[in-house]
């Protein structure tokens, strides 16, 4: 017999139709000689509830049903008396697959997200994480068709690299050399002729200046893939390998762009809503009571577009009327902690926020600087450049983006100004020497955005095996 998964199973109303079932042991009990077992596969967040008259089954069979358990059950679809289900198999044979002992450590029991980071390898089996884990597929699957459906080609960009896109200098090195035995030049740096790409190499931090590359080919594309970040942060938001999504766009302005982003993430929004059901409500009942209404509310409301300046402005004024009070100072000039975007969005828009027009010196090198420099208490400040940044209730910063400088003489002056080494930045320069064009795009986070769709408080824990500092297990 084919095996019927779960949740096909419970849609079913043939009634009365041999069924097989697979999938692991949630619960068992029983009563007066009947046993009810919750079966679950993965397909989703639903059981189906297994029942059998325990005369019927071999009694030692039966005692390896244990939470845990790998079960492949044969039965009849019936009719299920029992409130929240419409059907139930009636047991006529249960294989036992695979057996699950007492030290399991994802027993039926309450346990902490900290606890299950300890034992990712199993996590997934339980009810959160197999909610999160479909949701996390399903947001991919919407950020494919969105591109697919606007005409953006999906373009694959290398995860080795000798280019630093953010000038951090906190990237991974990839390296066949002996690191017990390292051959140096007269002023004790490593010579890397002999390695296997013959120069220093890297993981990527992000994909995006070799998608521009692609966008001055195809006119706009967007890469989907894993990206890595050399960065000692602890916190509740930051990985060391995370996913990244970063569509560029040839001929799109400022306005362009944010249109773009509000678009996307709206579509990203809307296709949890409509594809994951099942899984929100569950999230929403057991992890974040406000969770589908404020999927539903980013739906219905306009982003506030907003200058860092007048940001800035708004922070300030909040201090000054003793309304609220922050750990890290706020300043023109400043980069905004999590506190600082959360504040405007959460507390004084109450709505998604994109901000625009960061000061130069925050921002990265490829940036397009504004024309004109922003008023701040009478005084004209220094350059701004065409970033934005979508800020998001509970995450903070969710996308960044910008439009690029695309004349090659102001590129190359940032370029010498930060002090990038030029011989790695020649391939990319030629972009604008070679038919420039305007062109603009962002990343974001994907593990980011899972978190709000999810409505999870931790970055580890909508991954599935999270990469942070000291921890590189499974």
């Amino acid at each position: 017999m084919k095996r019927t998964k779960v949740t096909d199973a419970l849609l079913r109303t043939d009634f009365g139709a041999d069924i097989l079932v697979n999938g692991w042991v949630r619960s068992k009990r029983g009563s007066k000689g009947i046993f009810f077992i919750a079966l679950n596969d993965g397909s989703t967040i639903k059981n189906i509830q297994i029942v059998g008259d325990e005369a019927n089954f071999d009694a030692d069979m039966l005692k390896q049903i244990t939470t845990g358990a790998c079960l492949a059950v044969t039965g009849k679809l019936v009719e299920s008396p029992a409130a929240g289900q419409a059907s139930e198999i009636q047991a006529t044979q249960i294989e036992v697959l695979g057996t699950c002992g007492a030290d399991y450590p994802m027993q039926k029991k309450g346990q902490t997200f900290e606890y299950m980071r300890q034992h990712a390898h199993m996590r997934l089996r339980t009810n959160t994480f197999g909610a999160v884990m479909r949701i996390r597929h399903n947001m991919a699957m919407a950020i494919h068709t969105y591109f697919h459906e606007h005409g953006y080609f999906y373009f694959h960009t290398p995860l080795i690299t000798a280019s630093d896109c953010e000038g951090a200098g906190q990237m991974f090195q990839v390296t066949t050399k002996n690191l017990y035995d390292l051959k140096k030049d007269e002023n004790g740096s490593i010579i890397y002729s002999d390695d296997f790409f013959g120069k220093q190499a890297s993981l990527t931090v992000s994909g995006q200046l070799e998608g521009e590359l692609g966008a001055t080919a195809l006119g706009a594309i967007y890469t989907f893939g894993p990206t890595f970040r050399a960065e000692n942060s602890n916190t509740p938001r930051h990985l060391a390998e995370f996913w990244m999504v970063e569509p560029e766009a040839c001929f799109i302005d400022l306005n362009d762009l944010m249109d773009l982003e509000e678009d996307f993430i709206k579509y990203c929004v809307r296709w949890a809503l409509d594809h994951c059901k099942d899984d929100l409500e569950f999230l929403n009942k057991m992890i974040d009571k406000g969770l589908i209404e404020r999927l539903e509310g980013v739906l219905k409301e306009t982003f506030v577009r907003l200058s860092y300046t007048e940001g800035i402005e708004i922070l300030q004024k909040a201090i000054a009327e003793g309304k609220k009070q922050f750990e890290f100072p706020c300043n023109w000039g400043d980069d905004l902690a999590s506190e600082h975007e959360r504040y405007l969005v959460e507390e004084y828009f109450q709505k998604p926020v994109i901000m625009t027009h960061y000061p130069k010196k925050i921002k990265a090198f490829y940036m397009k600087i504004d024309e004109q420099k922003p008023v701040y208490n009478g005084e004209e400040m220094e350059e701004t450049v065409q970033g934005t940044d979508v800020l998001f209730p509970q995450i903070g910063e969710i996308i960044g983006g910008s439009v690029r400088e695309e004349n090659y003489d102001k590129l190359v002056n940032e370029i010498e100004t930060r002090g990038i080494p030029m011989k790695d930045m020649w391939w990319y320069l030629d972009t604008r020497r070679f038919g420039s064009c305007p062109h603009g795009g962002f990343g974001l986070g994907f593990e980011r955005l899972i978190l709000f769709i999810t409505g999870m408080a931790n970055i580890r824990d909508v991954i599935p095996f999270p990469r942070t500092p000291k921890n590189a297990e499974f």
